[in-house]
């Protein structure tokens, strides 16, 4: 983990320890941004400065338009309308980063974009009935909009009764999706006179989910041969 225990740098000595000289690196960030995905490639290096001997490493750097991460995703919509019903509107929500990140060539926003855009496809749909927002901004300068919660509180004036919501940015579900989006949001949305307000797990450790992981370690890492101990 970045921040987490085991940390980023336990885990690249205990794969030293077993002698593993390639390393496929796998940022749990569907899309990327130089605050997620580039700060675990950091973490990486820091953890392996002073080395004397470095492994060979590969990076994934972005899989938000991958078909098993888009068929993963709209497995998991799907299943919900099943056991629920389909609401007036599918809201993407994803972490929100400050607006001069982008400004500076950060390409976060144009893969929630596509990432937005090739779930539409996956569940054809109309743009009536997807949107995208970002969330947990921060601080007092302009981060990308439109902000999830301002967009709840306007969202039953016009007409949107019954919200289902995802968070197609995090692989599992954490304190942000389930305190801020699946409680916080939601007592904004009821009270600006939402009827029903429907949160959408995260991928977690979905079957499809894991199959998705398993086809990127599989294509990139091609090439590389494994030798018999």
């Amino acid at each position: 983990m970045t921040y987490g225990t085991p940390s980023i740098a336990q885990g690249m000595d205990e794969l030293q320890q077993q002698g593993c000289e390639k390393v496929m690196i796998l940022p749990l960030y569907p899309q990327y941004s130089a605050t997620t995905t580039a700060a675990v490639f950091d973490k990486v290096a820091k953890s392996l400065k002073g080395k004397s001997l470095l492994p060979e490493l590969r990076y994934v750097h972005h899989y938000h338009d991958h078909p098993a991460y888009q068929s993963a995703l709209a497995a998991s919509v799907t299943r919900h309308w099943d056991q629920h019903g389909q609401g007036d509107l599918l809201l993407c929500s994803y972490h929100g980063i400050p607006q001069r990140f982008a400004d500076n060539g950060d390409p976060y926003p144009q893969h929630c974009e596509q990432t937005t855009t090739l779930l539409q496809a996956e569940l054809g749909l109309s743009d009536q009935a997807i949107m995208m927002s970002y969330q947990s901004r921060f601080g007092r300068e302009e981060w990308l909009k439109p902000y999830t919660d301002k967009t709840l509180e306007g969202l039953p004036a016009k007409g949107i009764k019954t919200l289902d919501i995802m968070t197609p940015a995090f692989s599992s579900d954490c304190l942000e999706t389930l305190e801020e989006i699946a409680g916080e949001c939601r007592d904004i949305f009821l009270e600006a006179g939402g009827e029903a307000f429907r949160f959408i797990p995260c991928l977690n450790d979905d079957e499809a989910h894991i199959h998705l992981m398993a086809s990127l370690v599989a294509e990139h890492t091609q090439g590389w041969s494994v030798r018999n101990s």
